[in-house]
């Protein structure tokens, strides 16, 4: 068993499916040029599978009850709900990853704005279905 604070799980990978009849390449585009996500791994196989990891960053898993994800809902987009499941990336300035994002194909469901925890976060929509969350802490990084 773990001891506290030490966790059995290596990594998270989160995995988006581009749906059939959507562009790969555009999305891969995004996510690596928009976004800023540099290769780590990529793979081909048998006919035209392909599968290619970026680099995240650092990955968490924020688990939220109902209650928190309308009060999130209320501060971030005005009340437009969230998906079931959202990415939320940590980036440097919000406000101009928001825009990059925006020219990039994502469409905006609202403005970076100031948060009640010290952060400035936007809603996108982005490709392969992805409900996205552009933050960025403007306190600083955490202390570990």
């Amino acid at each position: 068993m773990a001891a506290q604070g030490e966790g059995r799980v290596r990594q998270l990978r989160l995995v988006a499916s581009v749906p059939e009849g959507e562009d790969f390449e555009a999305t891969l585009a995004f996510y690596r040029d928009v976004l800023g996500m540099p290769v780590q791994e990529s793979y081909e196989a048998e006919g035209d599978a392909r599968v290619v990891i970026l680099d995240a960053g650092r990955a968490t898993l924020e688990l939220s009850n109902a209650a928190q994800v309308r009060f999130i809902d209320r501060v971030e987009a005005e009340g437009k709900p969230s998906a079931a499941l959202r990415v939320a990336l940590e980036v440097d300035d919000s406000v101009a990853a928001t825009d990059e994002a925006v020219a990039g194909g994502a469409e905006l469901v609202a403005e970076a704005r100031e948060t009640p925890w010290r952060s400035m976060n936007s809603r996108l929509n982005g490709p392969a279905g992805l409900q996205l969350t552009l933050f960025q802490e403007l306190d600083g990084p955490a202390e570990a």
